[in-house]
């Protein structure tokens, strides 16, 4: 009786053990350009369906810093029986290149489903039984995605274009050009002529030698 007992326990733990990994595990990943947005209505987003807090990743960066900590951690958790939830595709990445990459690793390497849910067309769970589902899914991410990088790119040339026009019209850019003391200009003249020598001018000016020298020079090139 001992025996049957152990083995009826082994084959009731083993079953146990299957159905517990096969279990779903579900994901959110929200990332943020600065660490003053707010998340909020992300968060909420993800709490509506059901995601603890603890499976919640958040990376909070600006556009330049990109070393994503936390989705690193959420890409470690990540198997084939998870489900990545998004707010927008372009959580992926900053760029067509990027999206595509993490759409690939995904949901082809780890296997893991992903649902985007401002696009109810992005959703690849039951993709093993939804063939068309998957090919709909993925050719929207690639239609999607060059779109969100054309639009990208024009918007940086349309910026480009602005500041060429604003330059031609005399705009200046950067920080505006300090005025100079009403002496700058005898001292100029003094320095030129040796009668000062460049610190006592700089000195008298109330300014860095280097910004006196600078200032002096478009002057003389302008005579």
């Amino acid at each position: 009786t001992s025996k049957i007992e152990k083995v009826t326990n082994f084959i009731i733990y083993s079953i146990l053990e299957v159905e517990m990994n096969n279990i779903t595990k579900e994901y959110g990943y929200i990332r943020v350009s600065s660490k003053t947005q707010n998340v909020a209505r992300q968060i909420k987003m993800m709490k509506e369906r059901g995601i603890s807090d603890k499976r919640i990743y958040i990376d909070k960066m600006s556009g330049r810093n990109f070393e994503r900590k936390e989705y690193k951690k959420l890409l470690a958790k990540l198997d084939s029986n998870a489900v990545l939830y998004i707010p927008e595709i372009d959580r992926l990445g900053r760029n067509y290149e990027e999206i595509l990459e993490q759409w690939r690793v995904i949901t082809k390497e780890i296997r893991a489903a992903i649902v985007v849910l401002d696009m109810p067309l992005l959703d690849t769970r039951n993709k093993d039984k939804d063939l068309m589902g998957t090919f709909i899914a993925d050719l929207v991410l690639q239609i999607l995605s060059y779109v969100a990088e054309t639009e990208r790119i024009k918007i940086k040339e349309r910026q480009r274009q602005g500041i060429d026009a604003a330059k031609e019209r005399g705009v200046a850019f950067g920080r505006p050009e300090r005025e100079v003391p009403e002496n700058f200009y005898p001292l100029v003249k003094l320095w030129t002529k040796k009668k000062v020598t460049i610190r006592e001018a700089a000195e008298l000016c109330n300014m860095p030698r280097s910004t006196f020298y600078a200032k002096a020079r478009k002057i003389m090139e302008a005579c």
